[in-house]
């Protein structure tokens, strides 16, 4: 079975682009949606997301809608937390995609490390 984990150096997550996630009213409480425009760089980058080191200058602090974690999950999205594990890696494939490419050393590392 696959078990979701976050593979270090991907930064997929952290790409905010308000225009690529046009829900983002409908799980943000209004002052999560303050703080996440404000994370949102030029390029649509996250501002705390290191492009060099490709690391969150924040991760210990980061927001909630930046953790993947059985509660948030529910809380945010619906999802029941026998579902958070099959929920967290098709999100994680979709925007590894999206970001990088369903070819890309990215999706294939996560593949590997989720044991797809």
């Amino acid at each position: 079975m696959a078990t979701w984990r976050c593979i270090e150096r991907c930064g997929a997550c952290c790409h905010l682009d308000p225009d690529d996630r046009p829900e983002l009213e409908e799980y943000l409480t209004p002052e999560e949606l303050v703080l996440y425009m404000g994370m949102v760089g030029e390029d649509g980058w996250c501002v705390h997301y290191d492009q060099n080191t490709r690391k969150c200058t924040i991760y210990p602090n980061r927001p909630r809608f930046c953790r993947v974690e059985v509660n948030v999950f529910q809380d945010l999205y619906g999802i029941e937390p026998e579902e958070v594990n099959d929920f967290a890696i098709a999100c994680c494939r979709e925007q590894i995609e999206a970001v990088h490419g369903d070819r890309s050393l990215e999706m294939l590392r996560f593949d590997r490390e989720v044991g797809i």
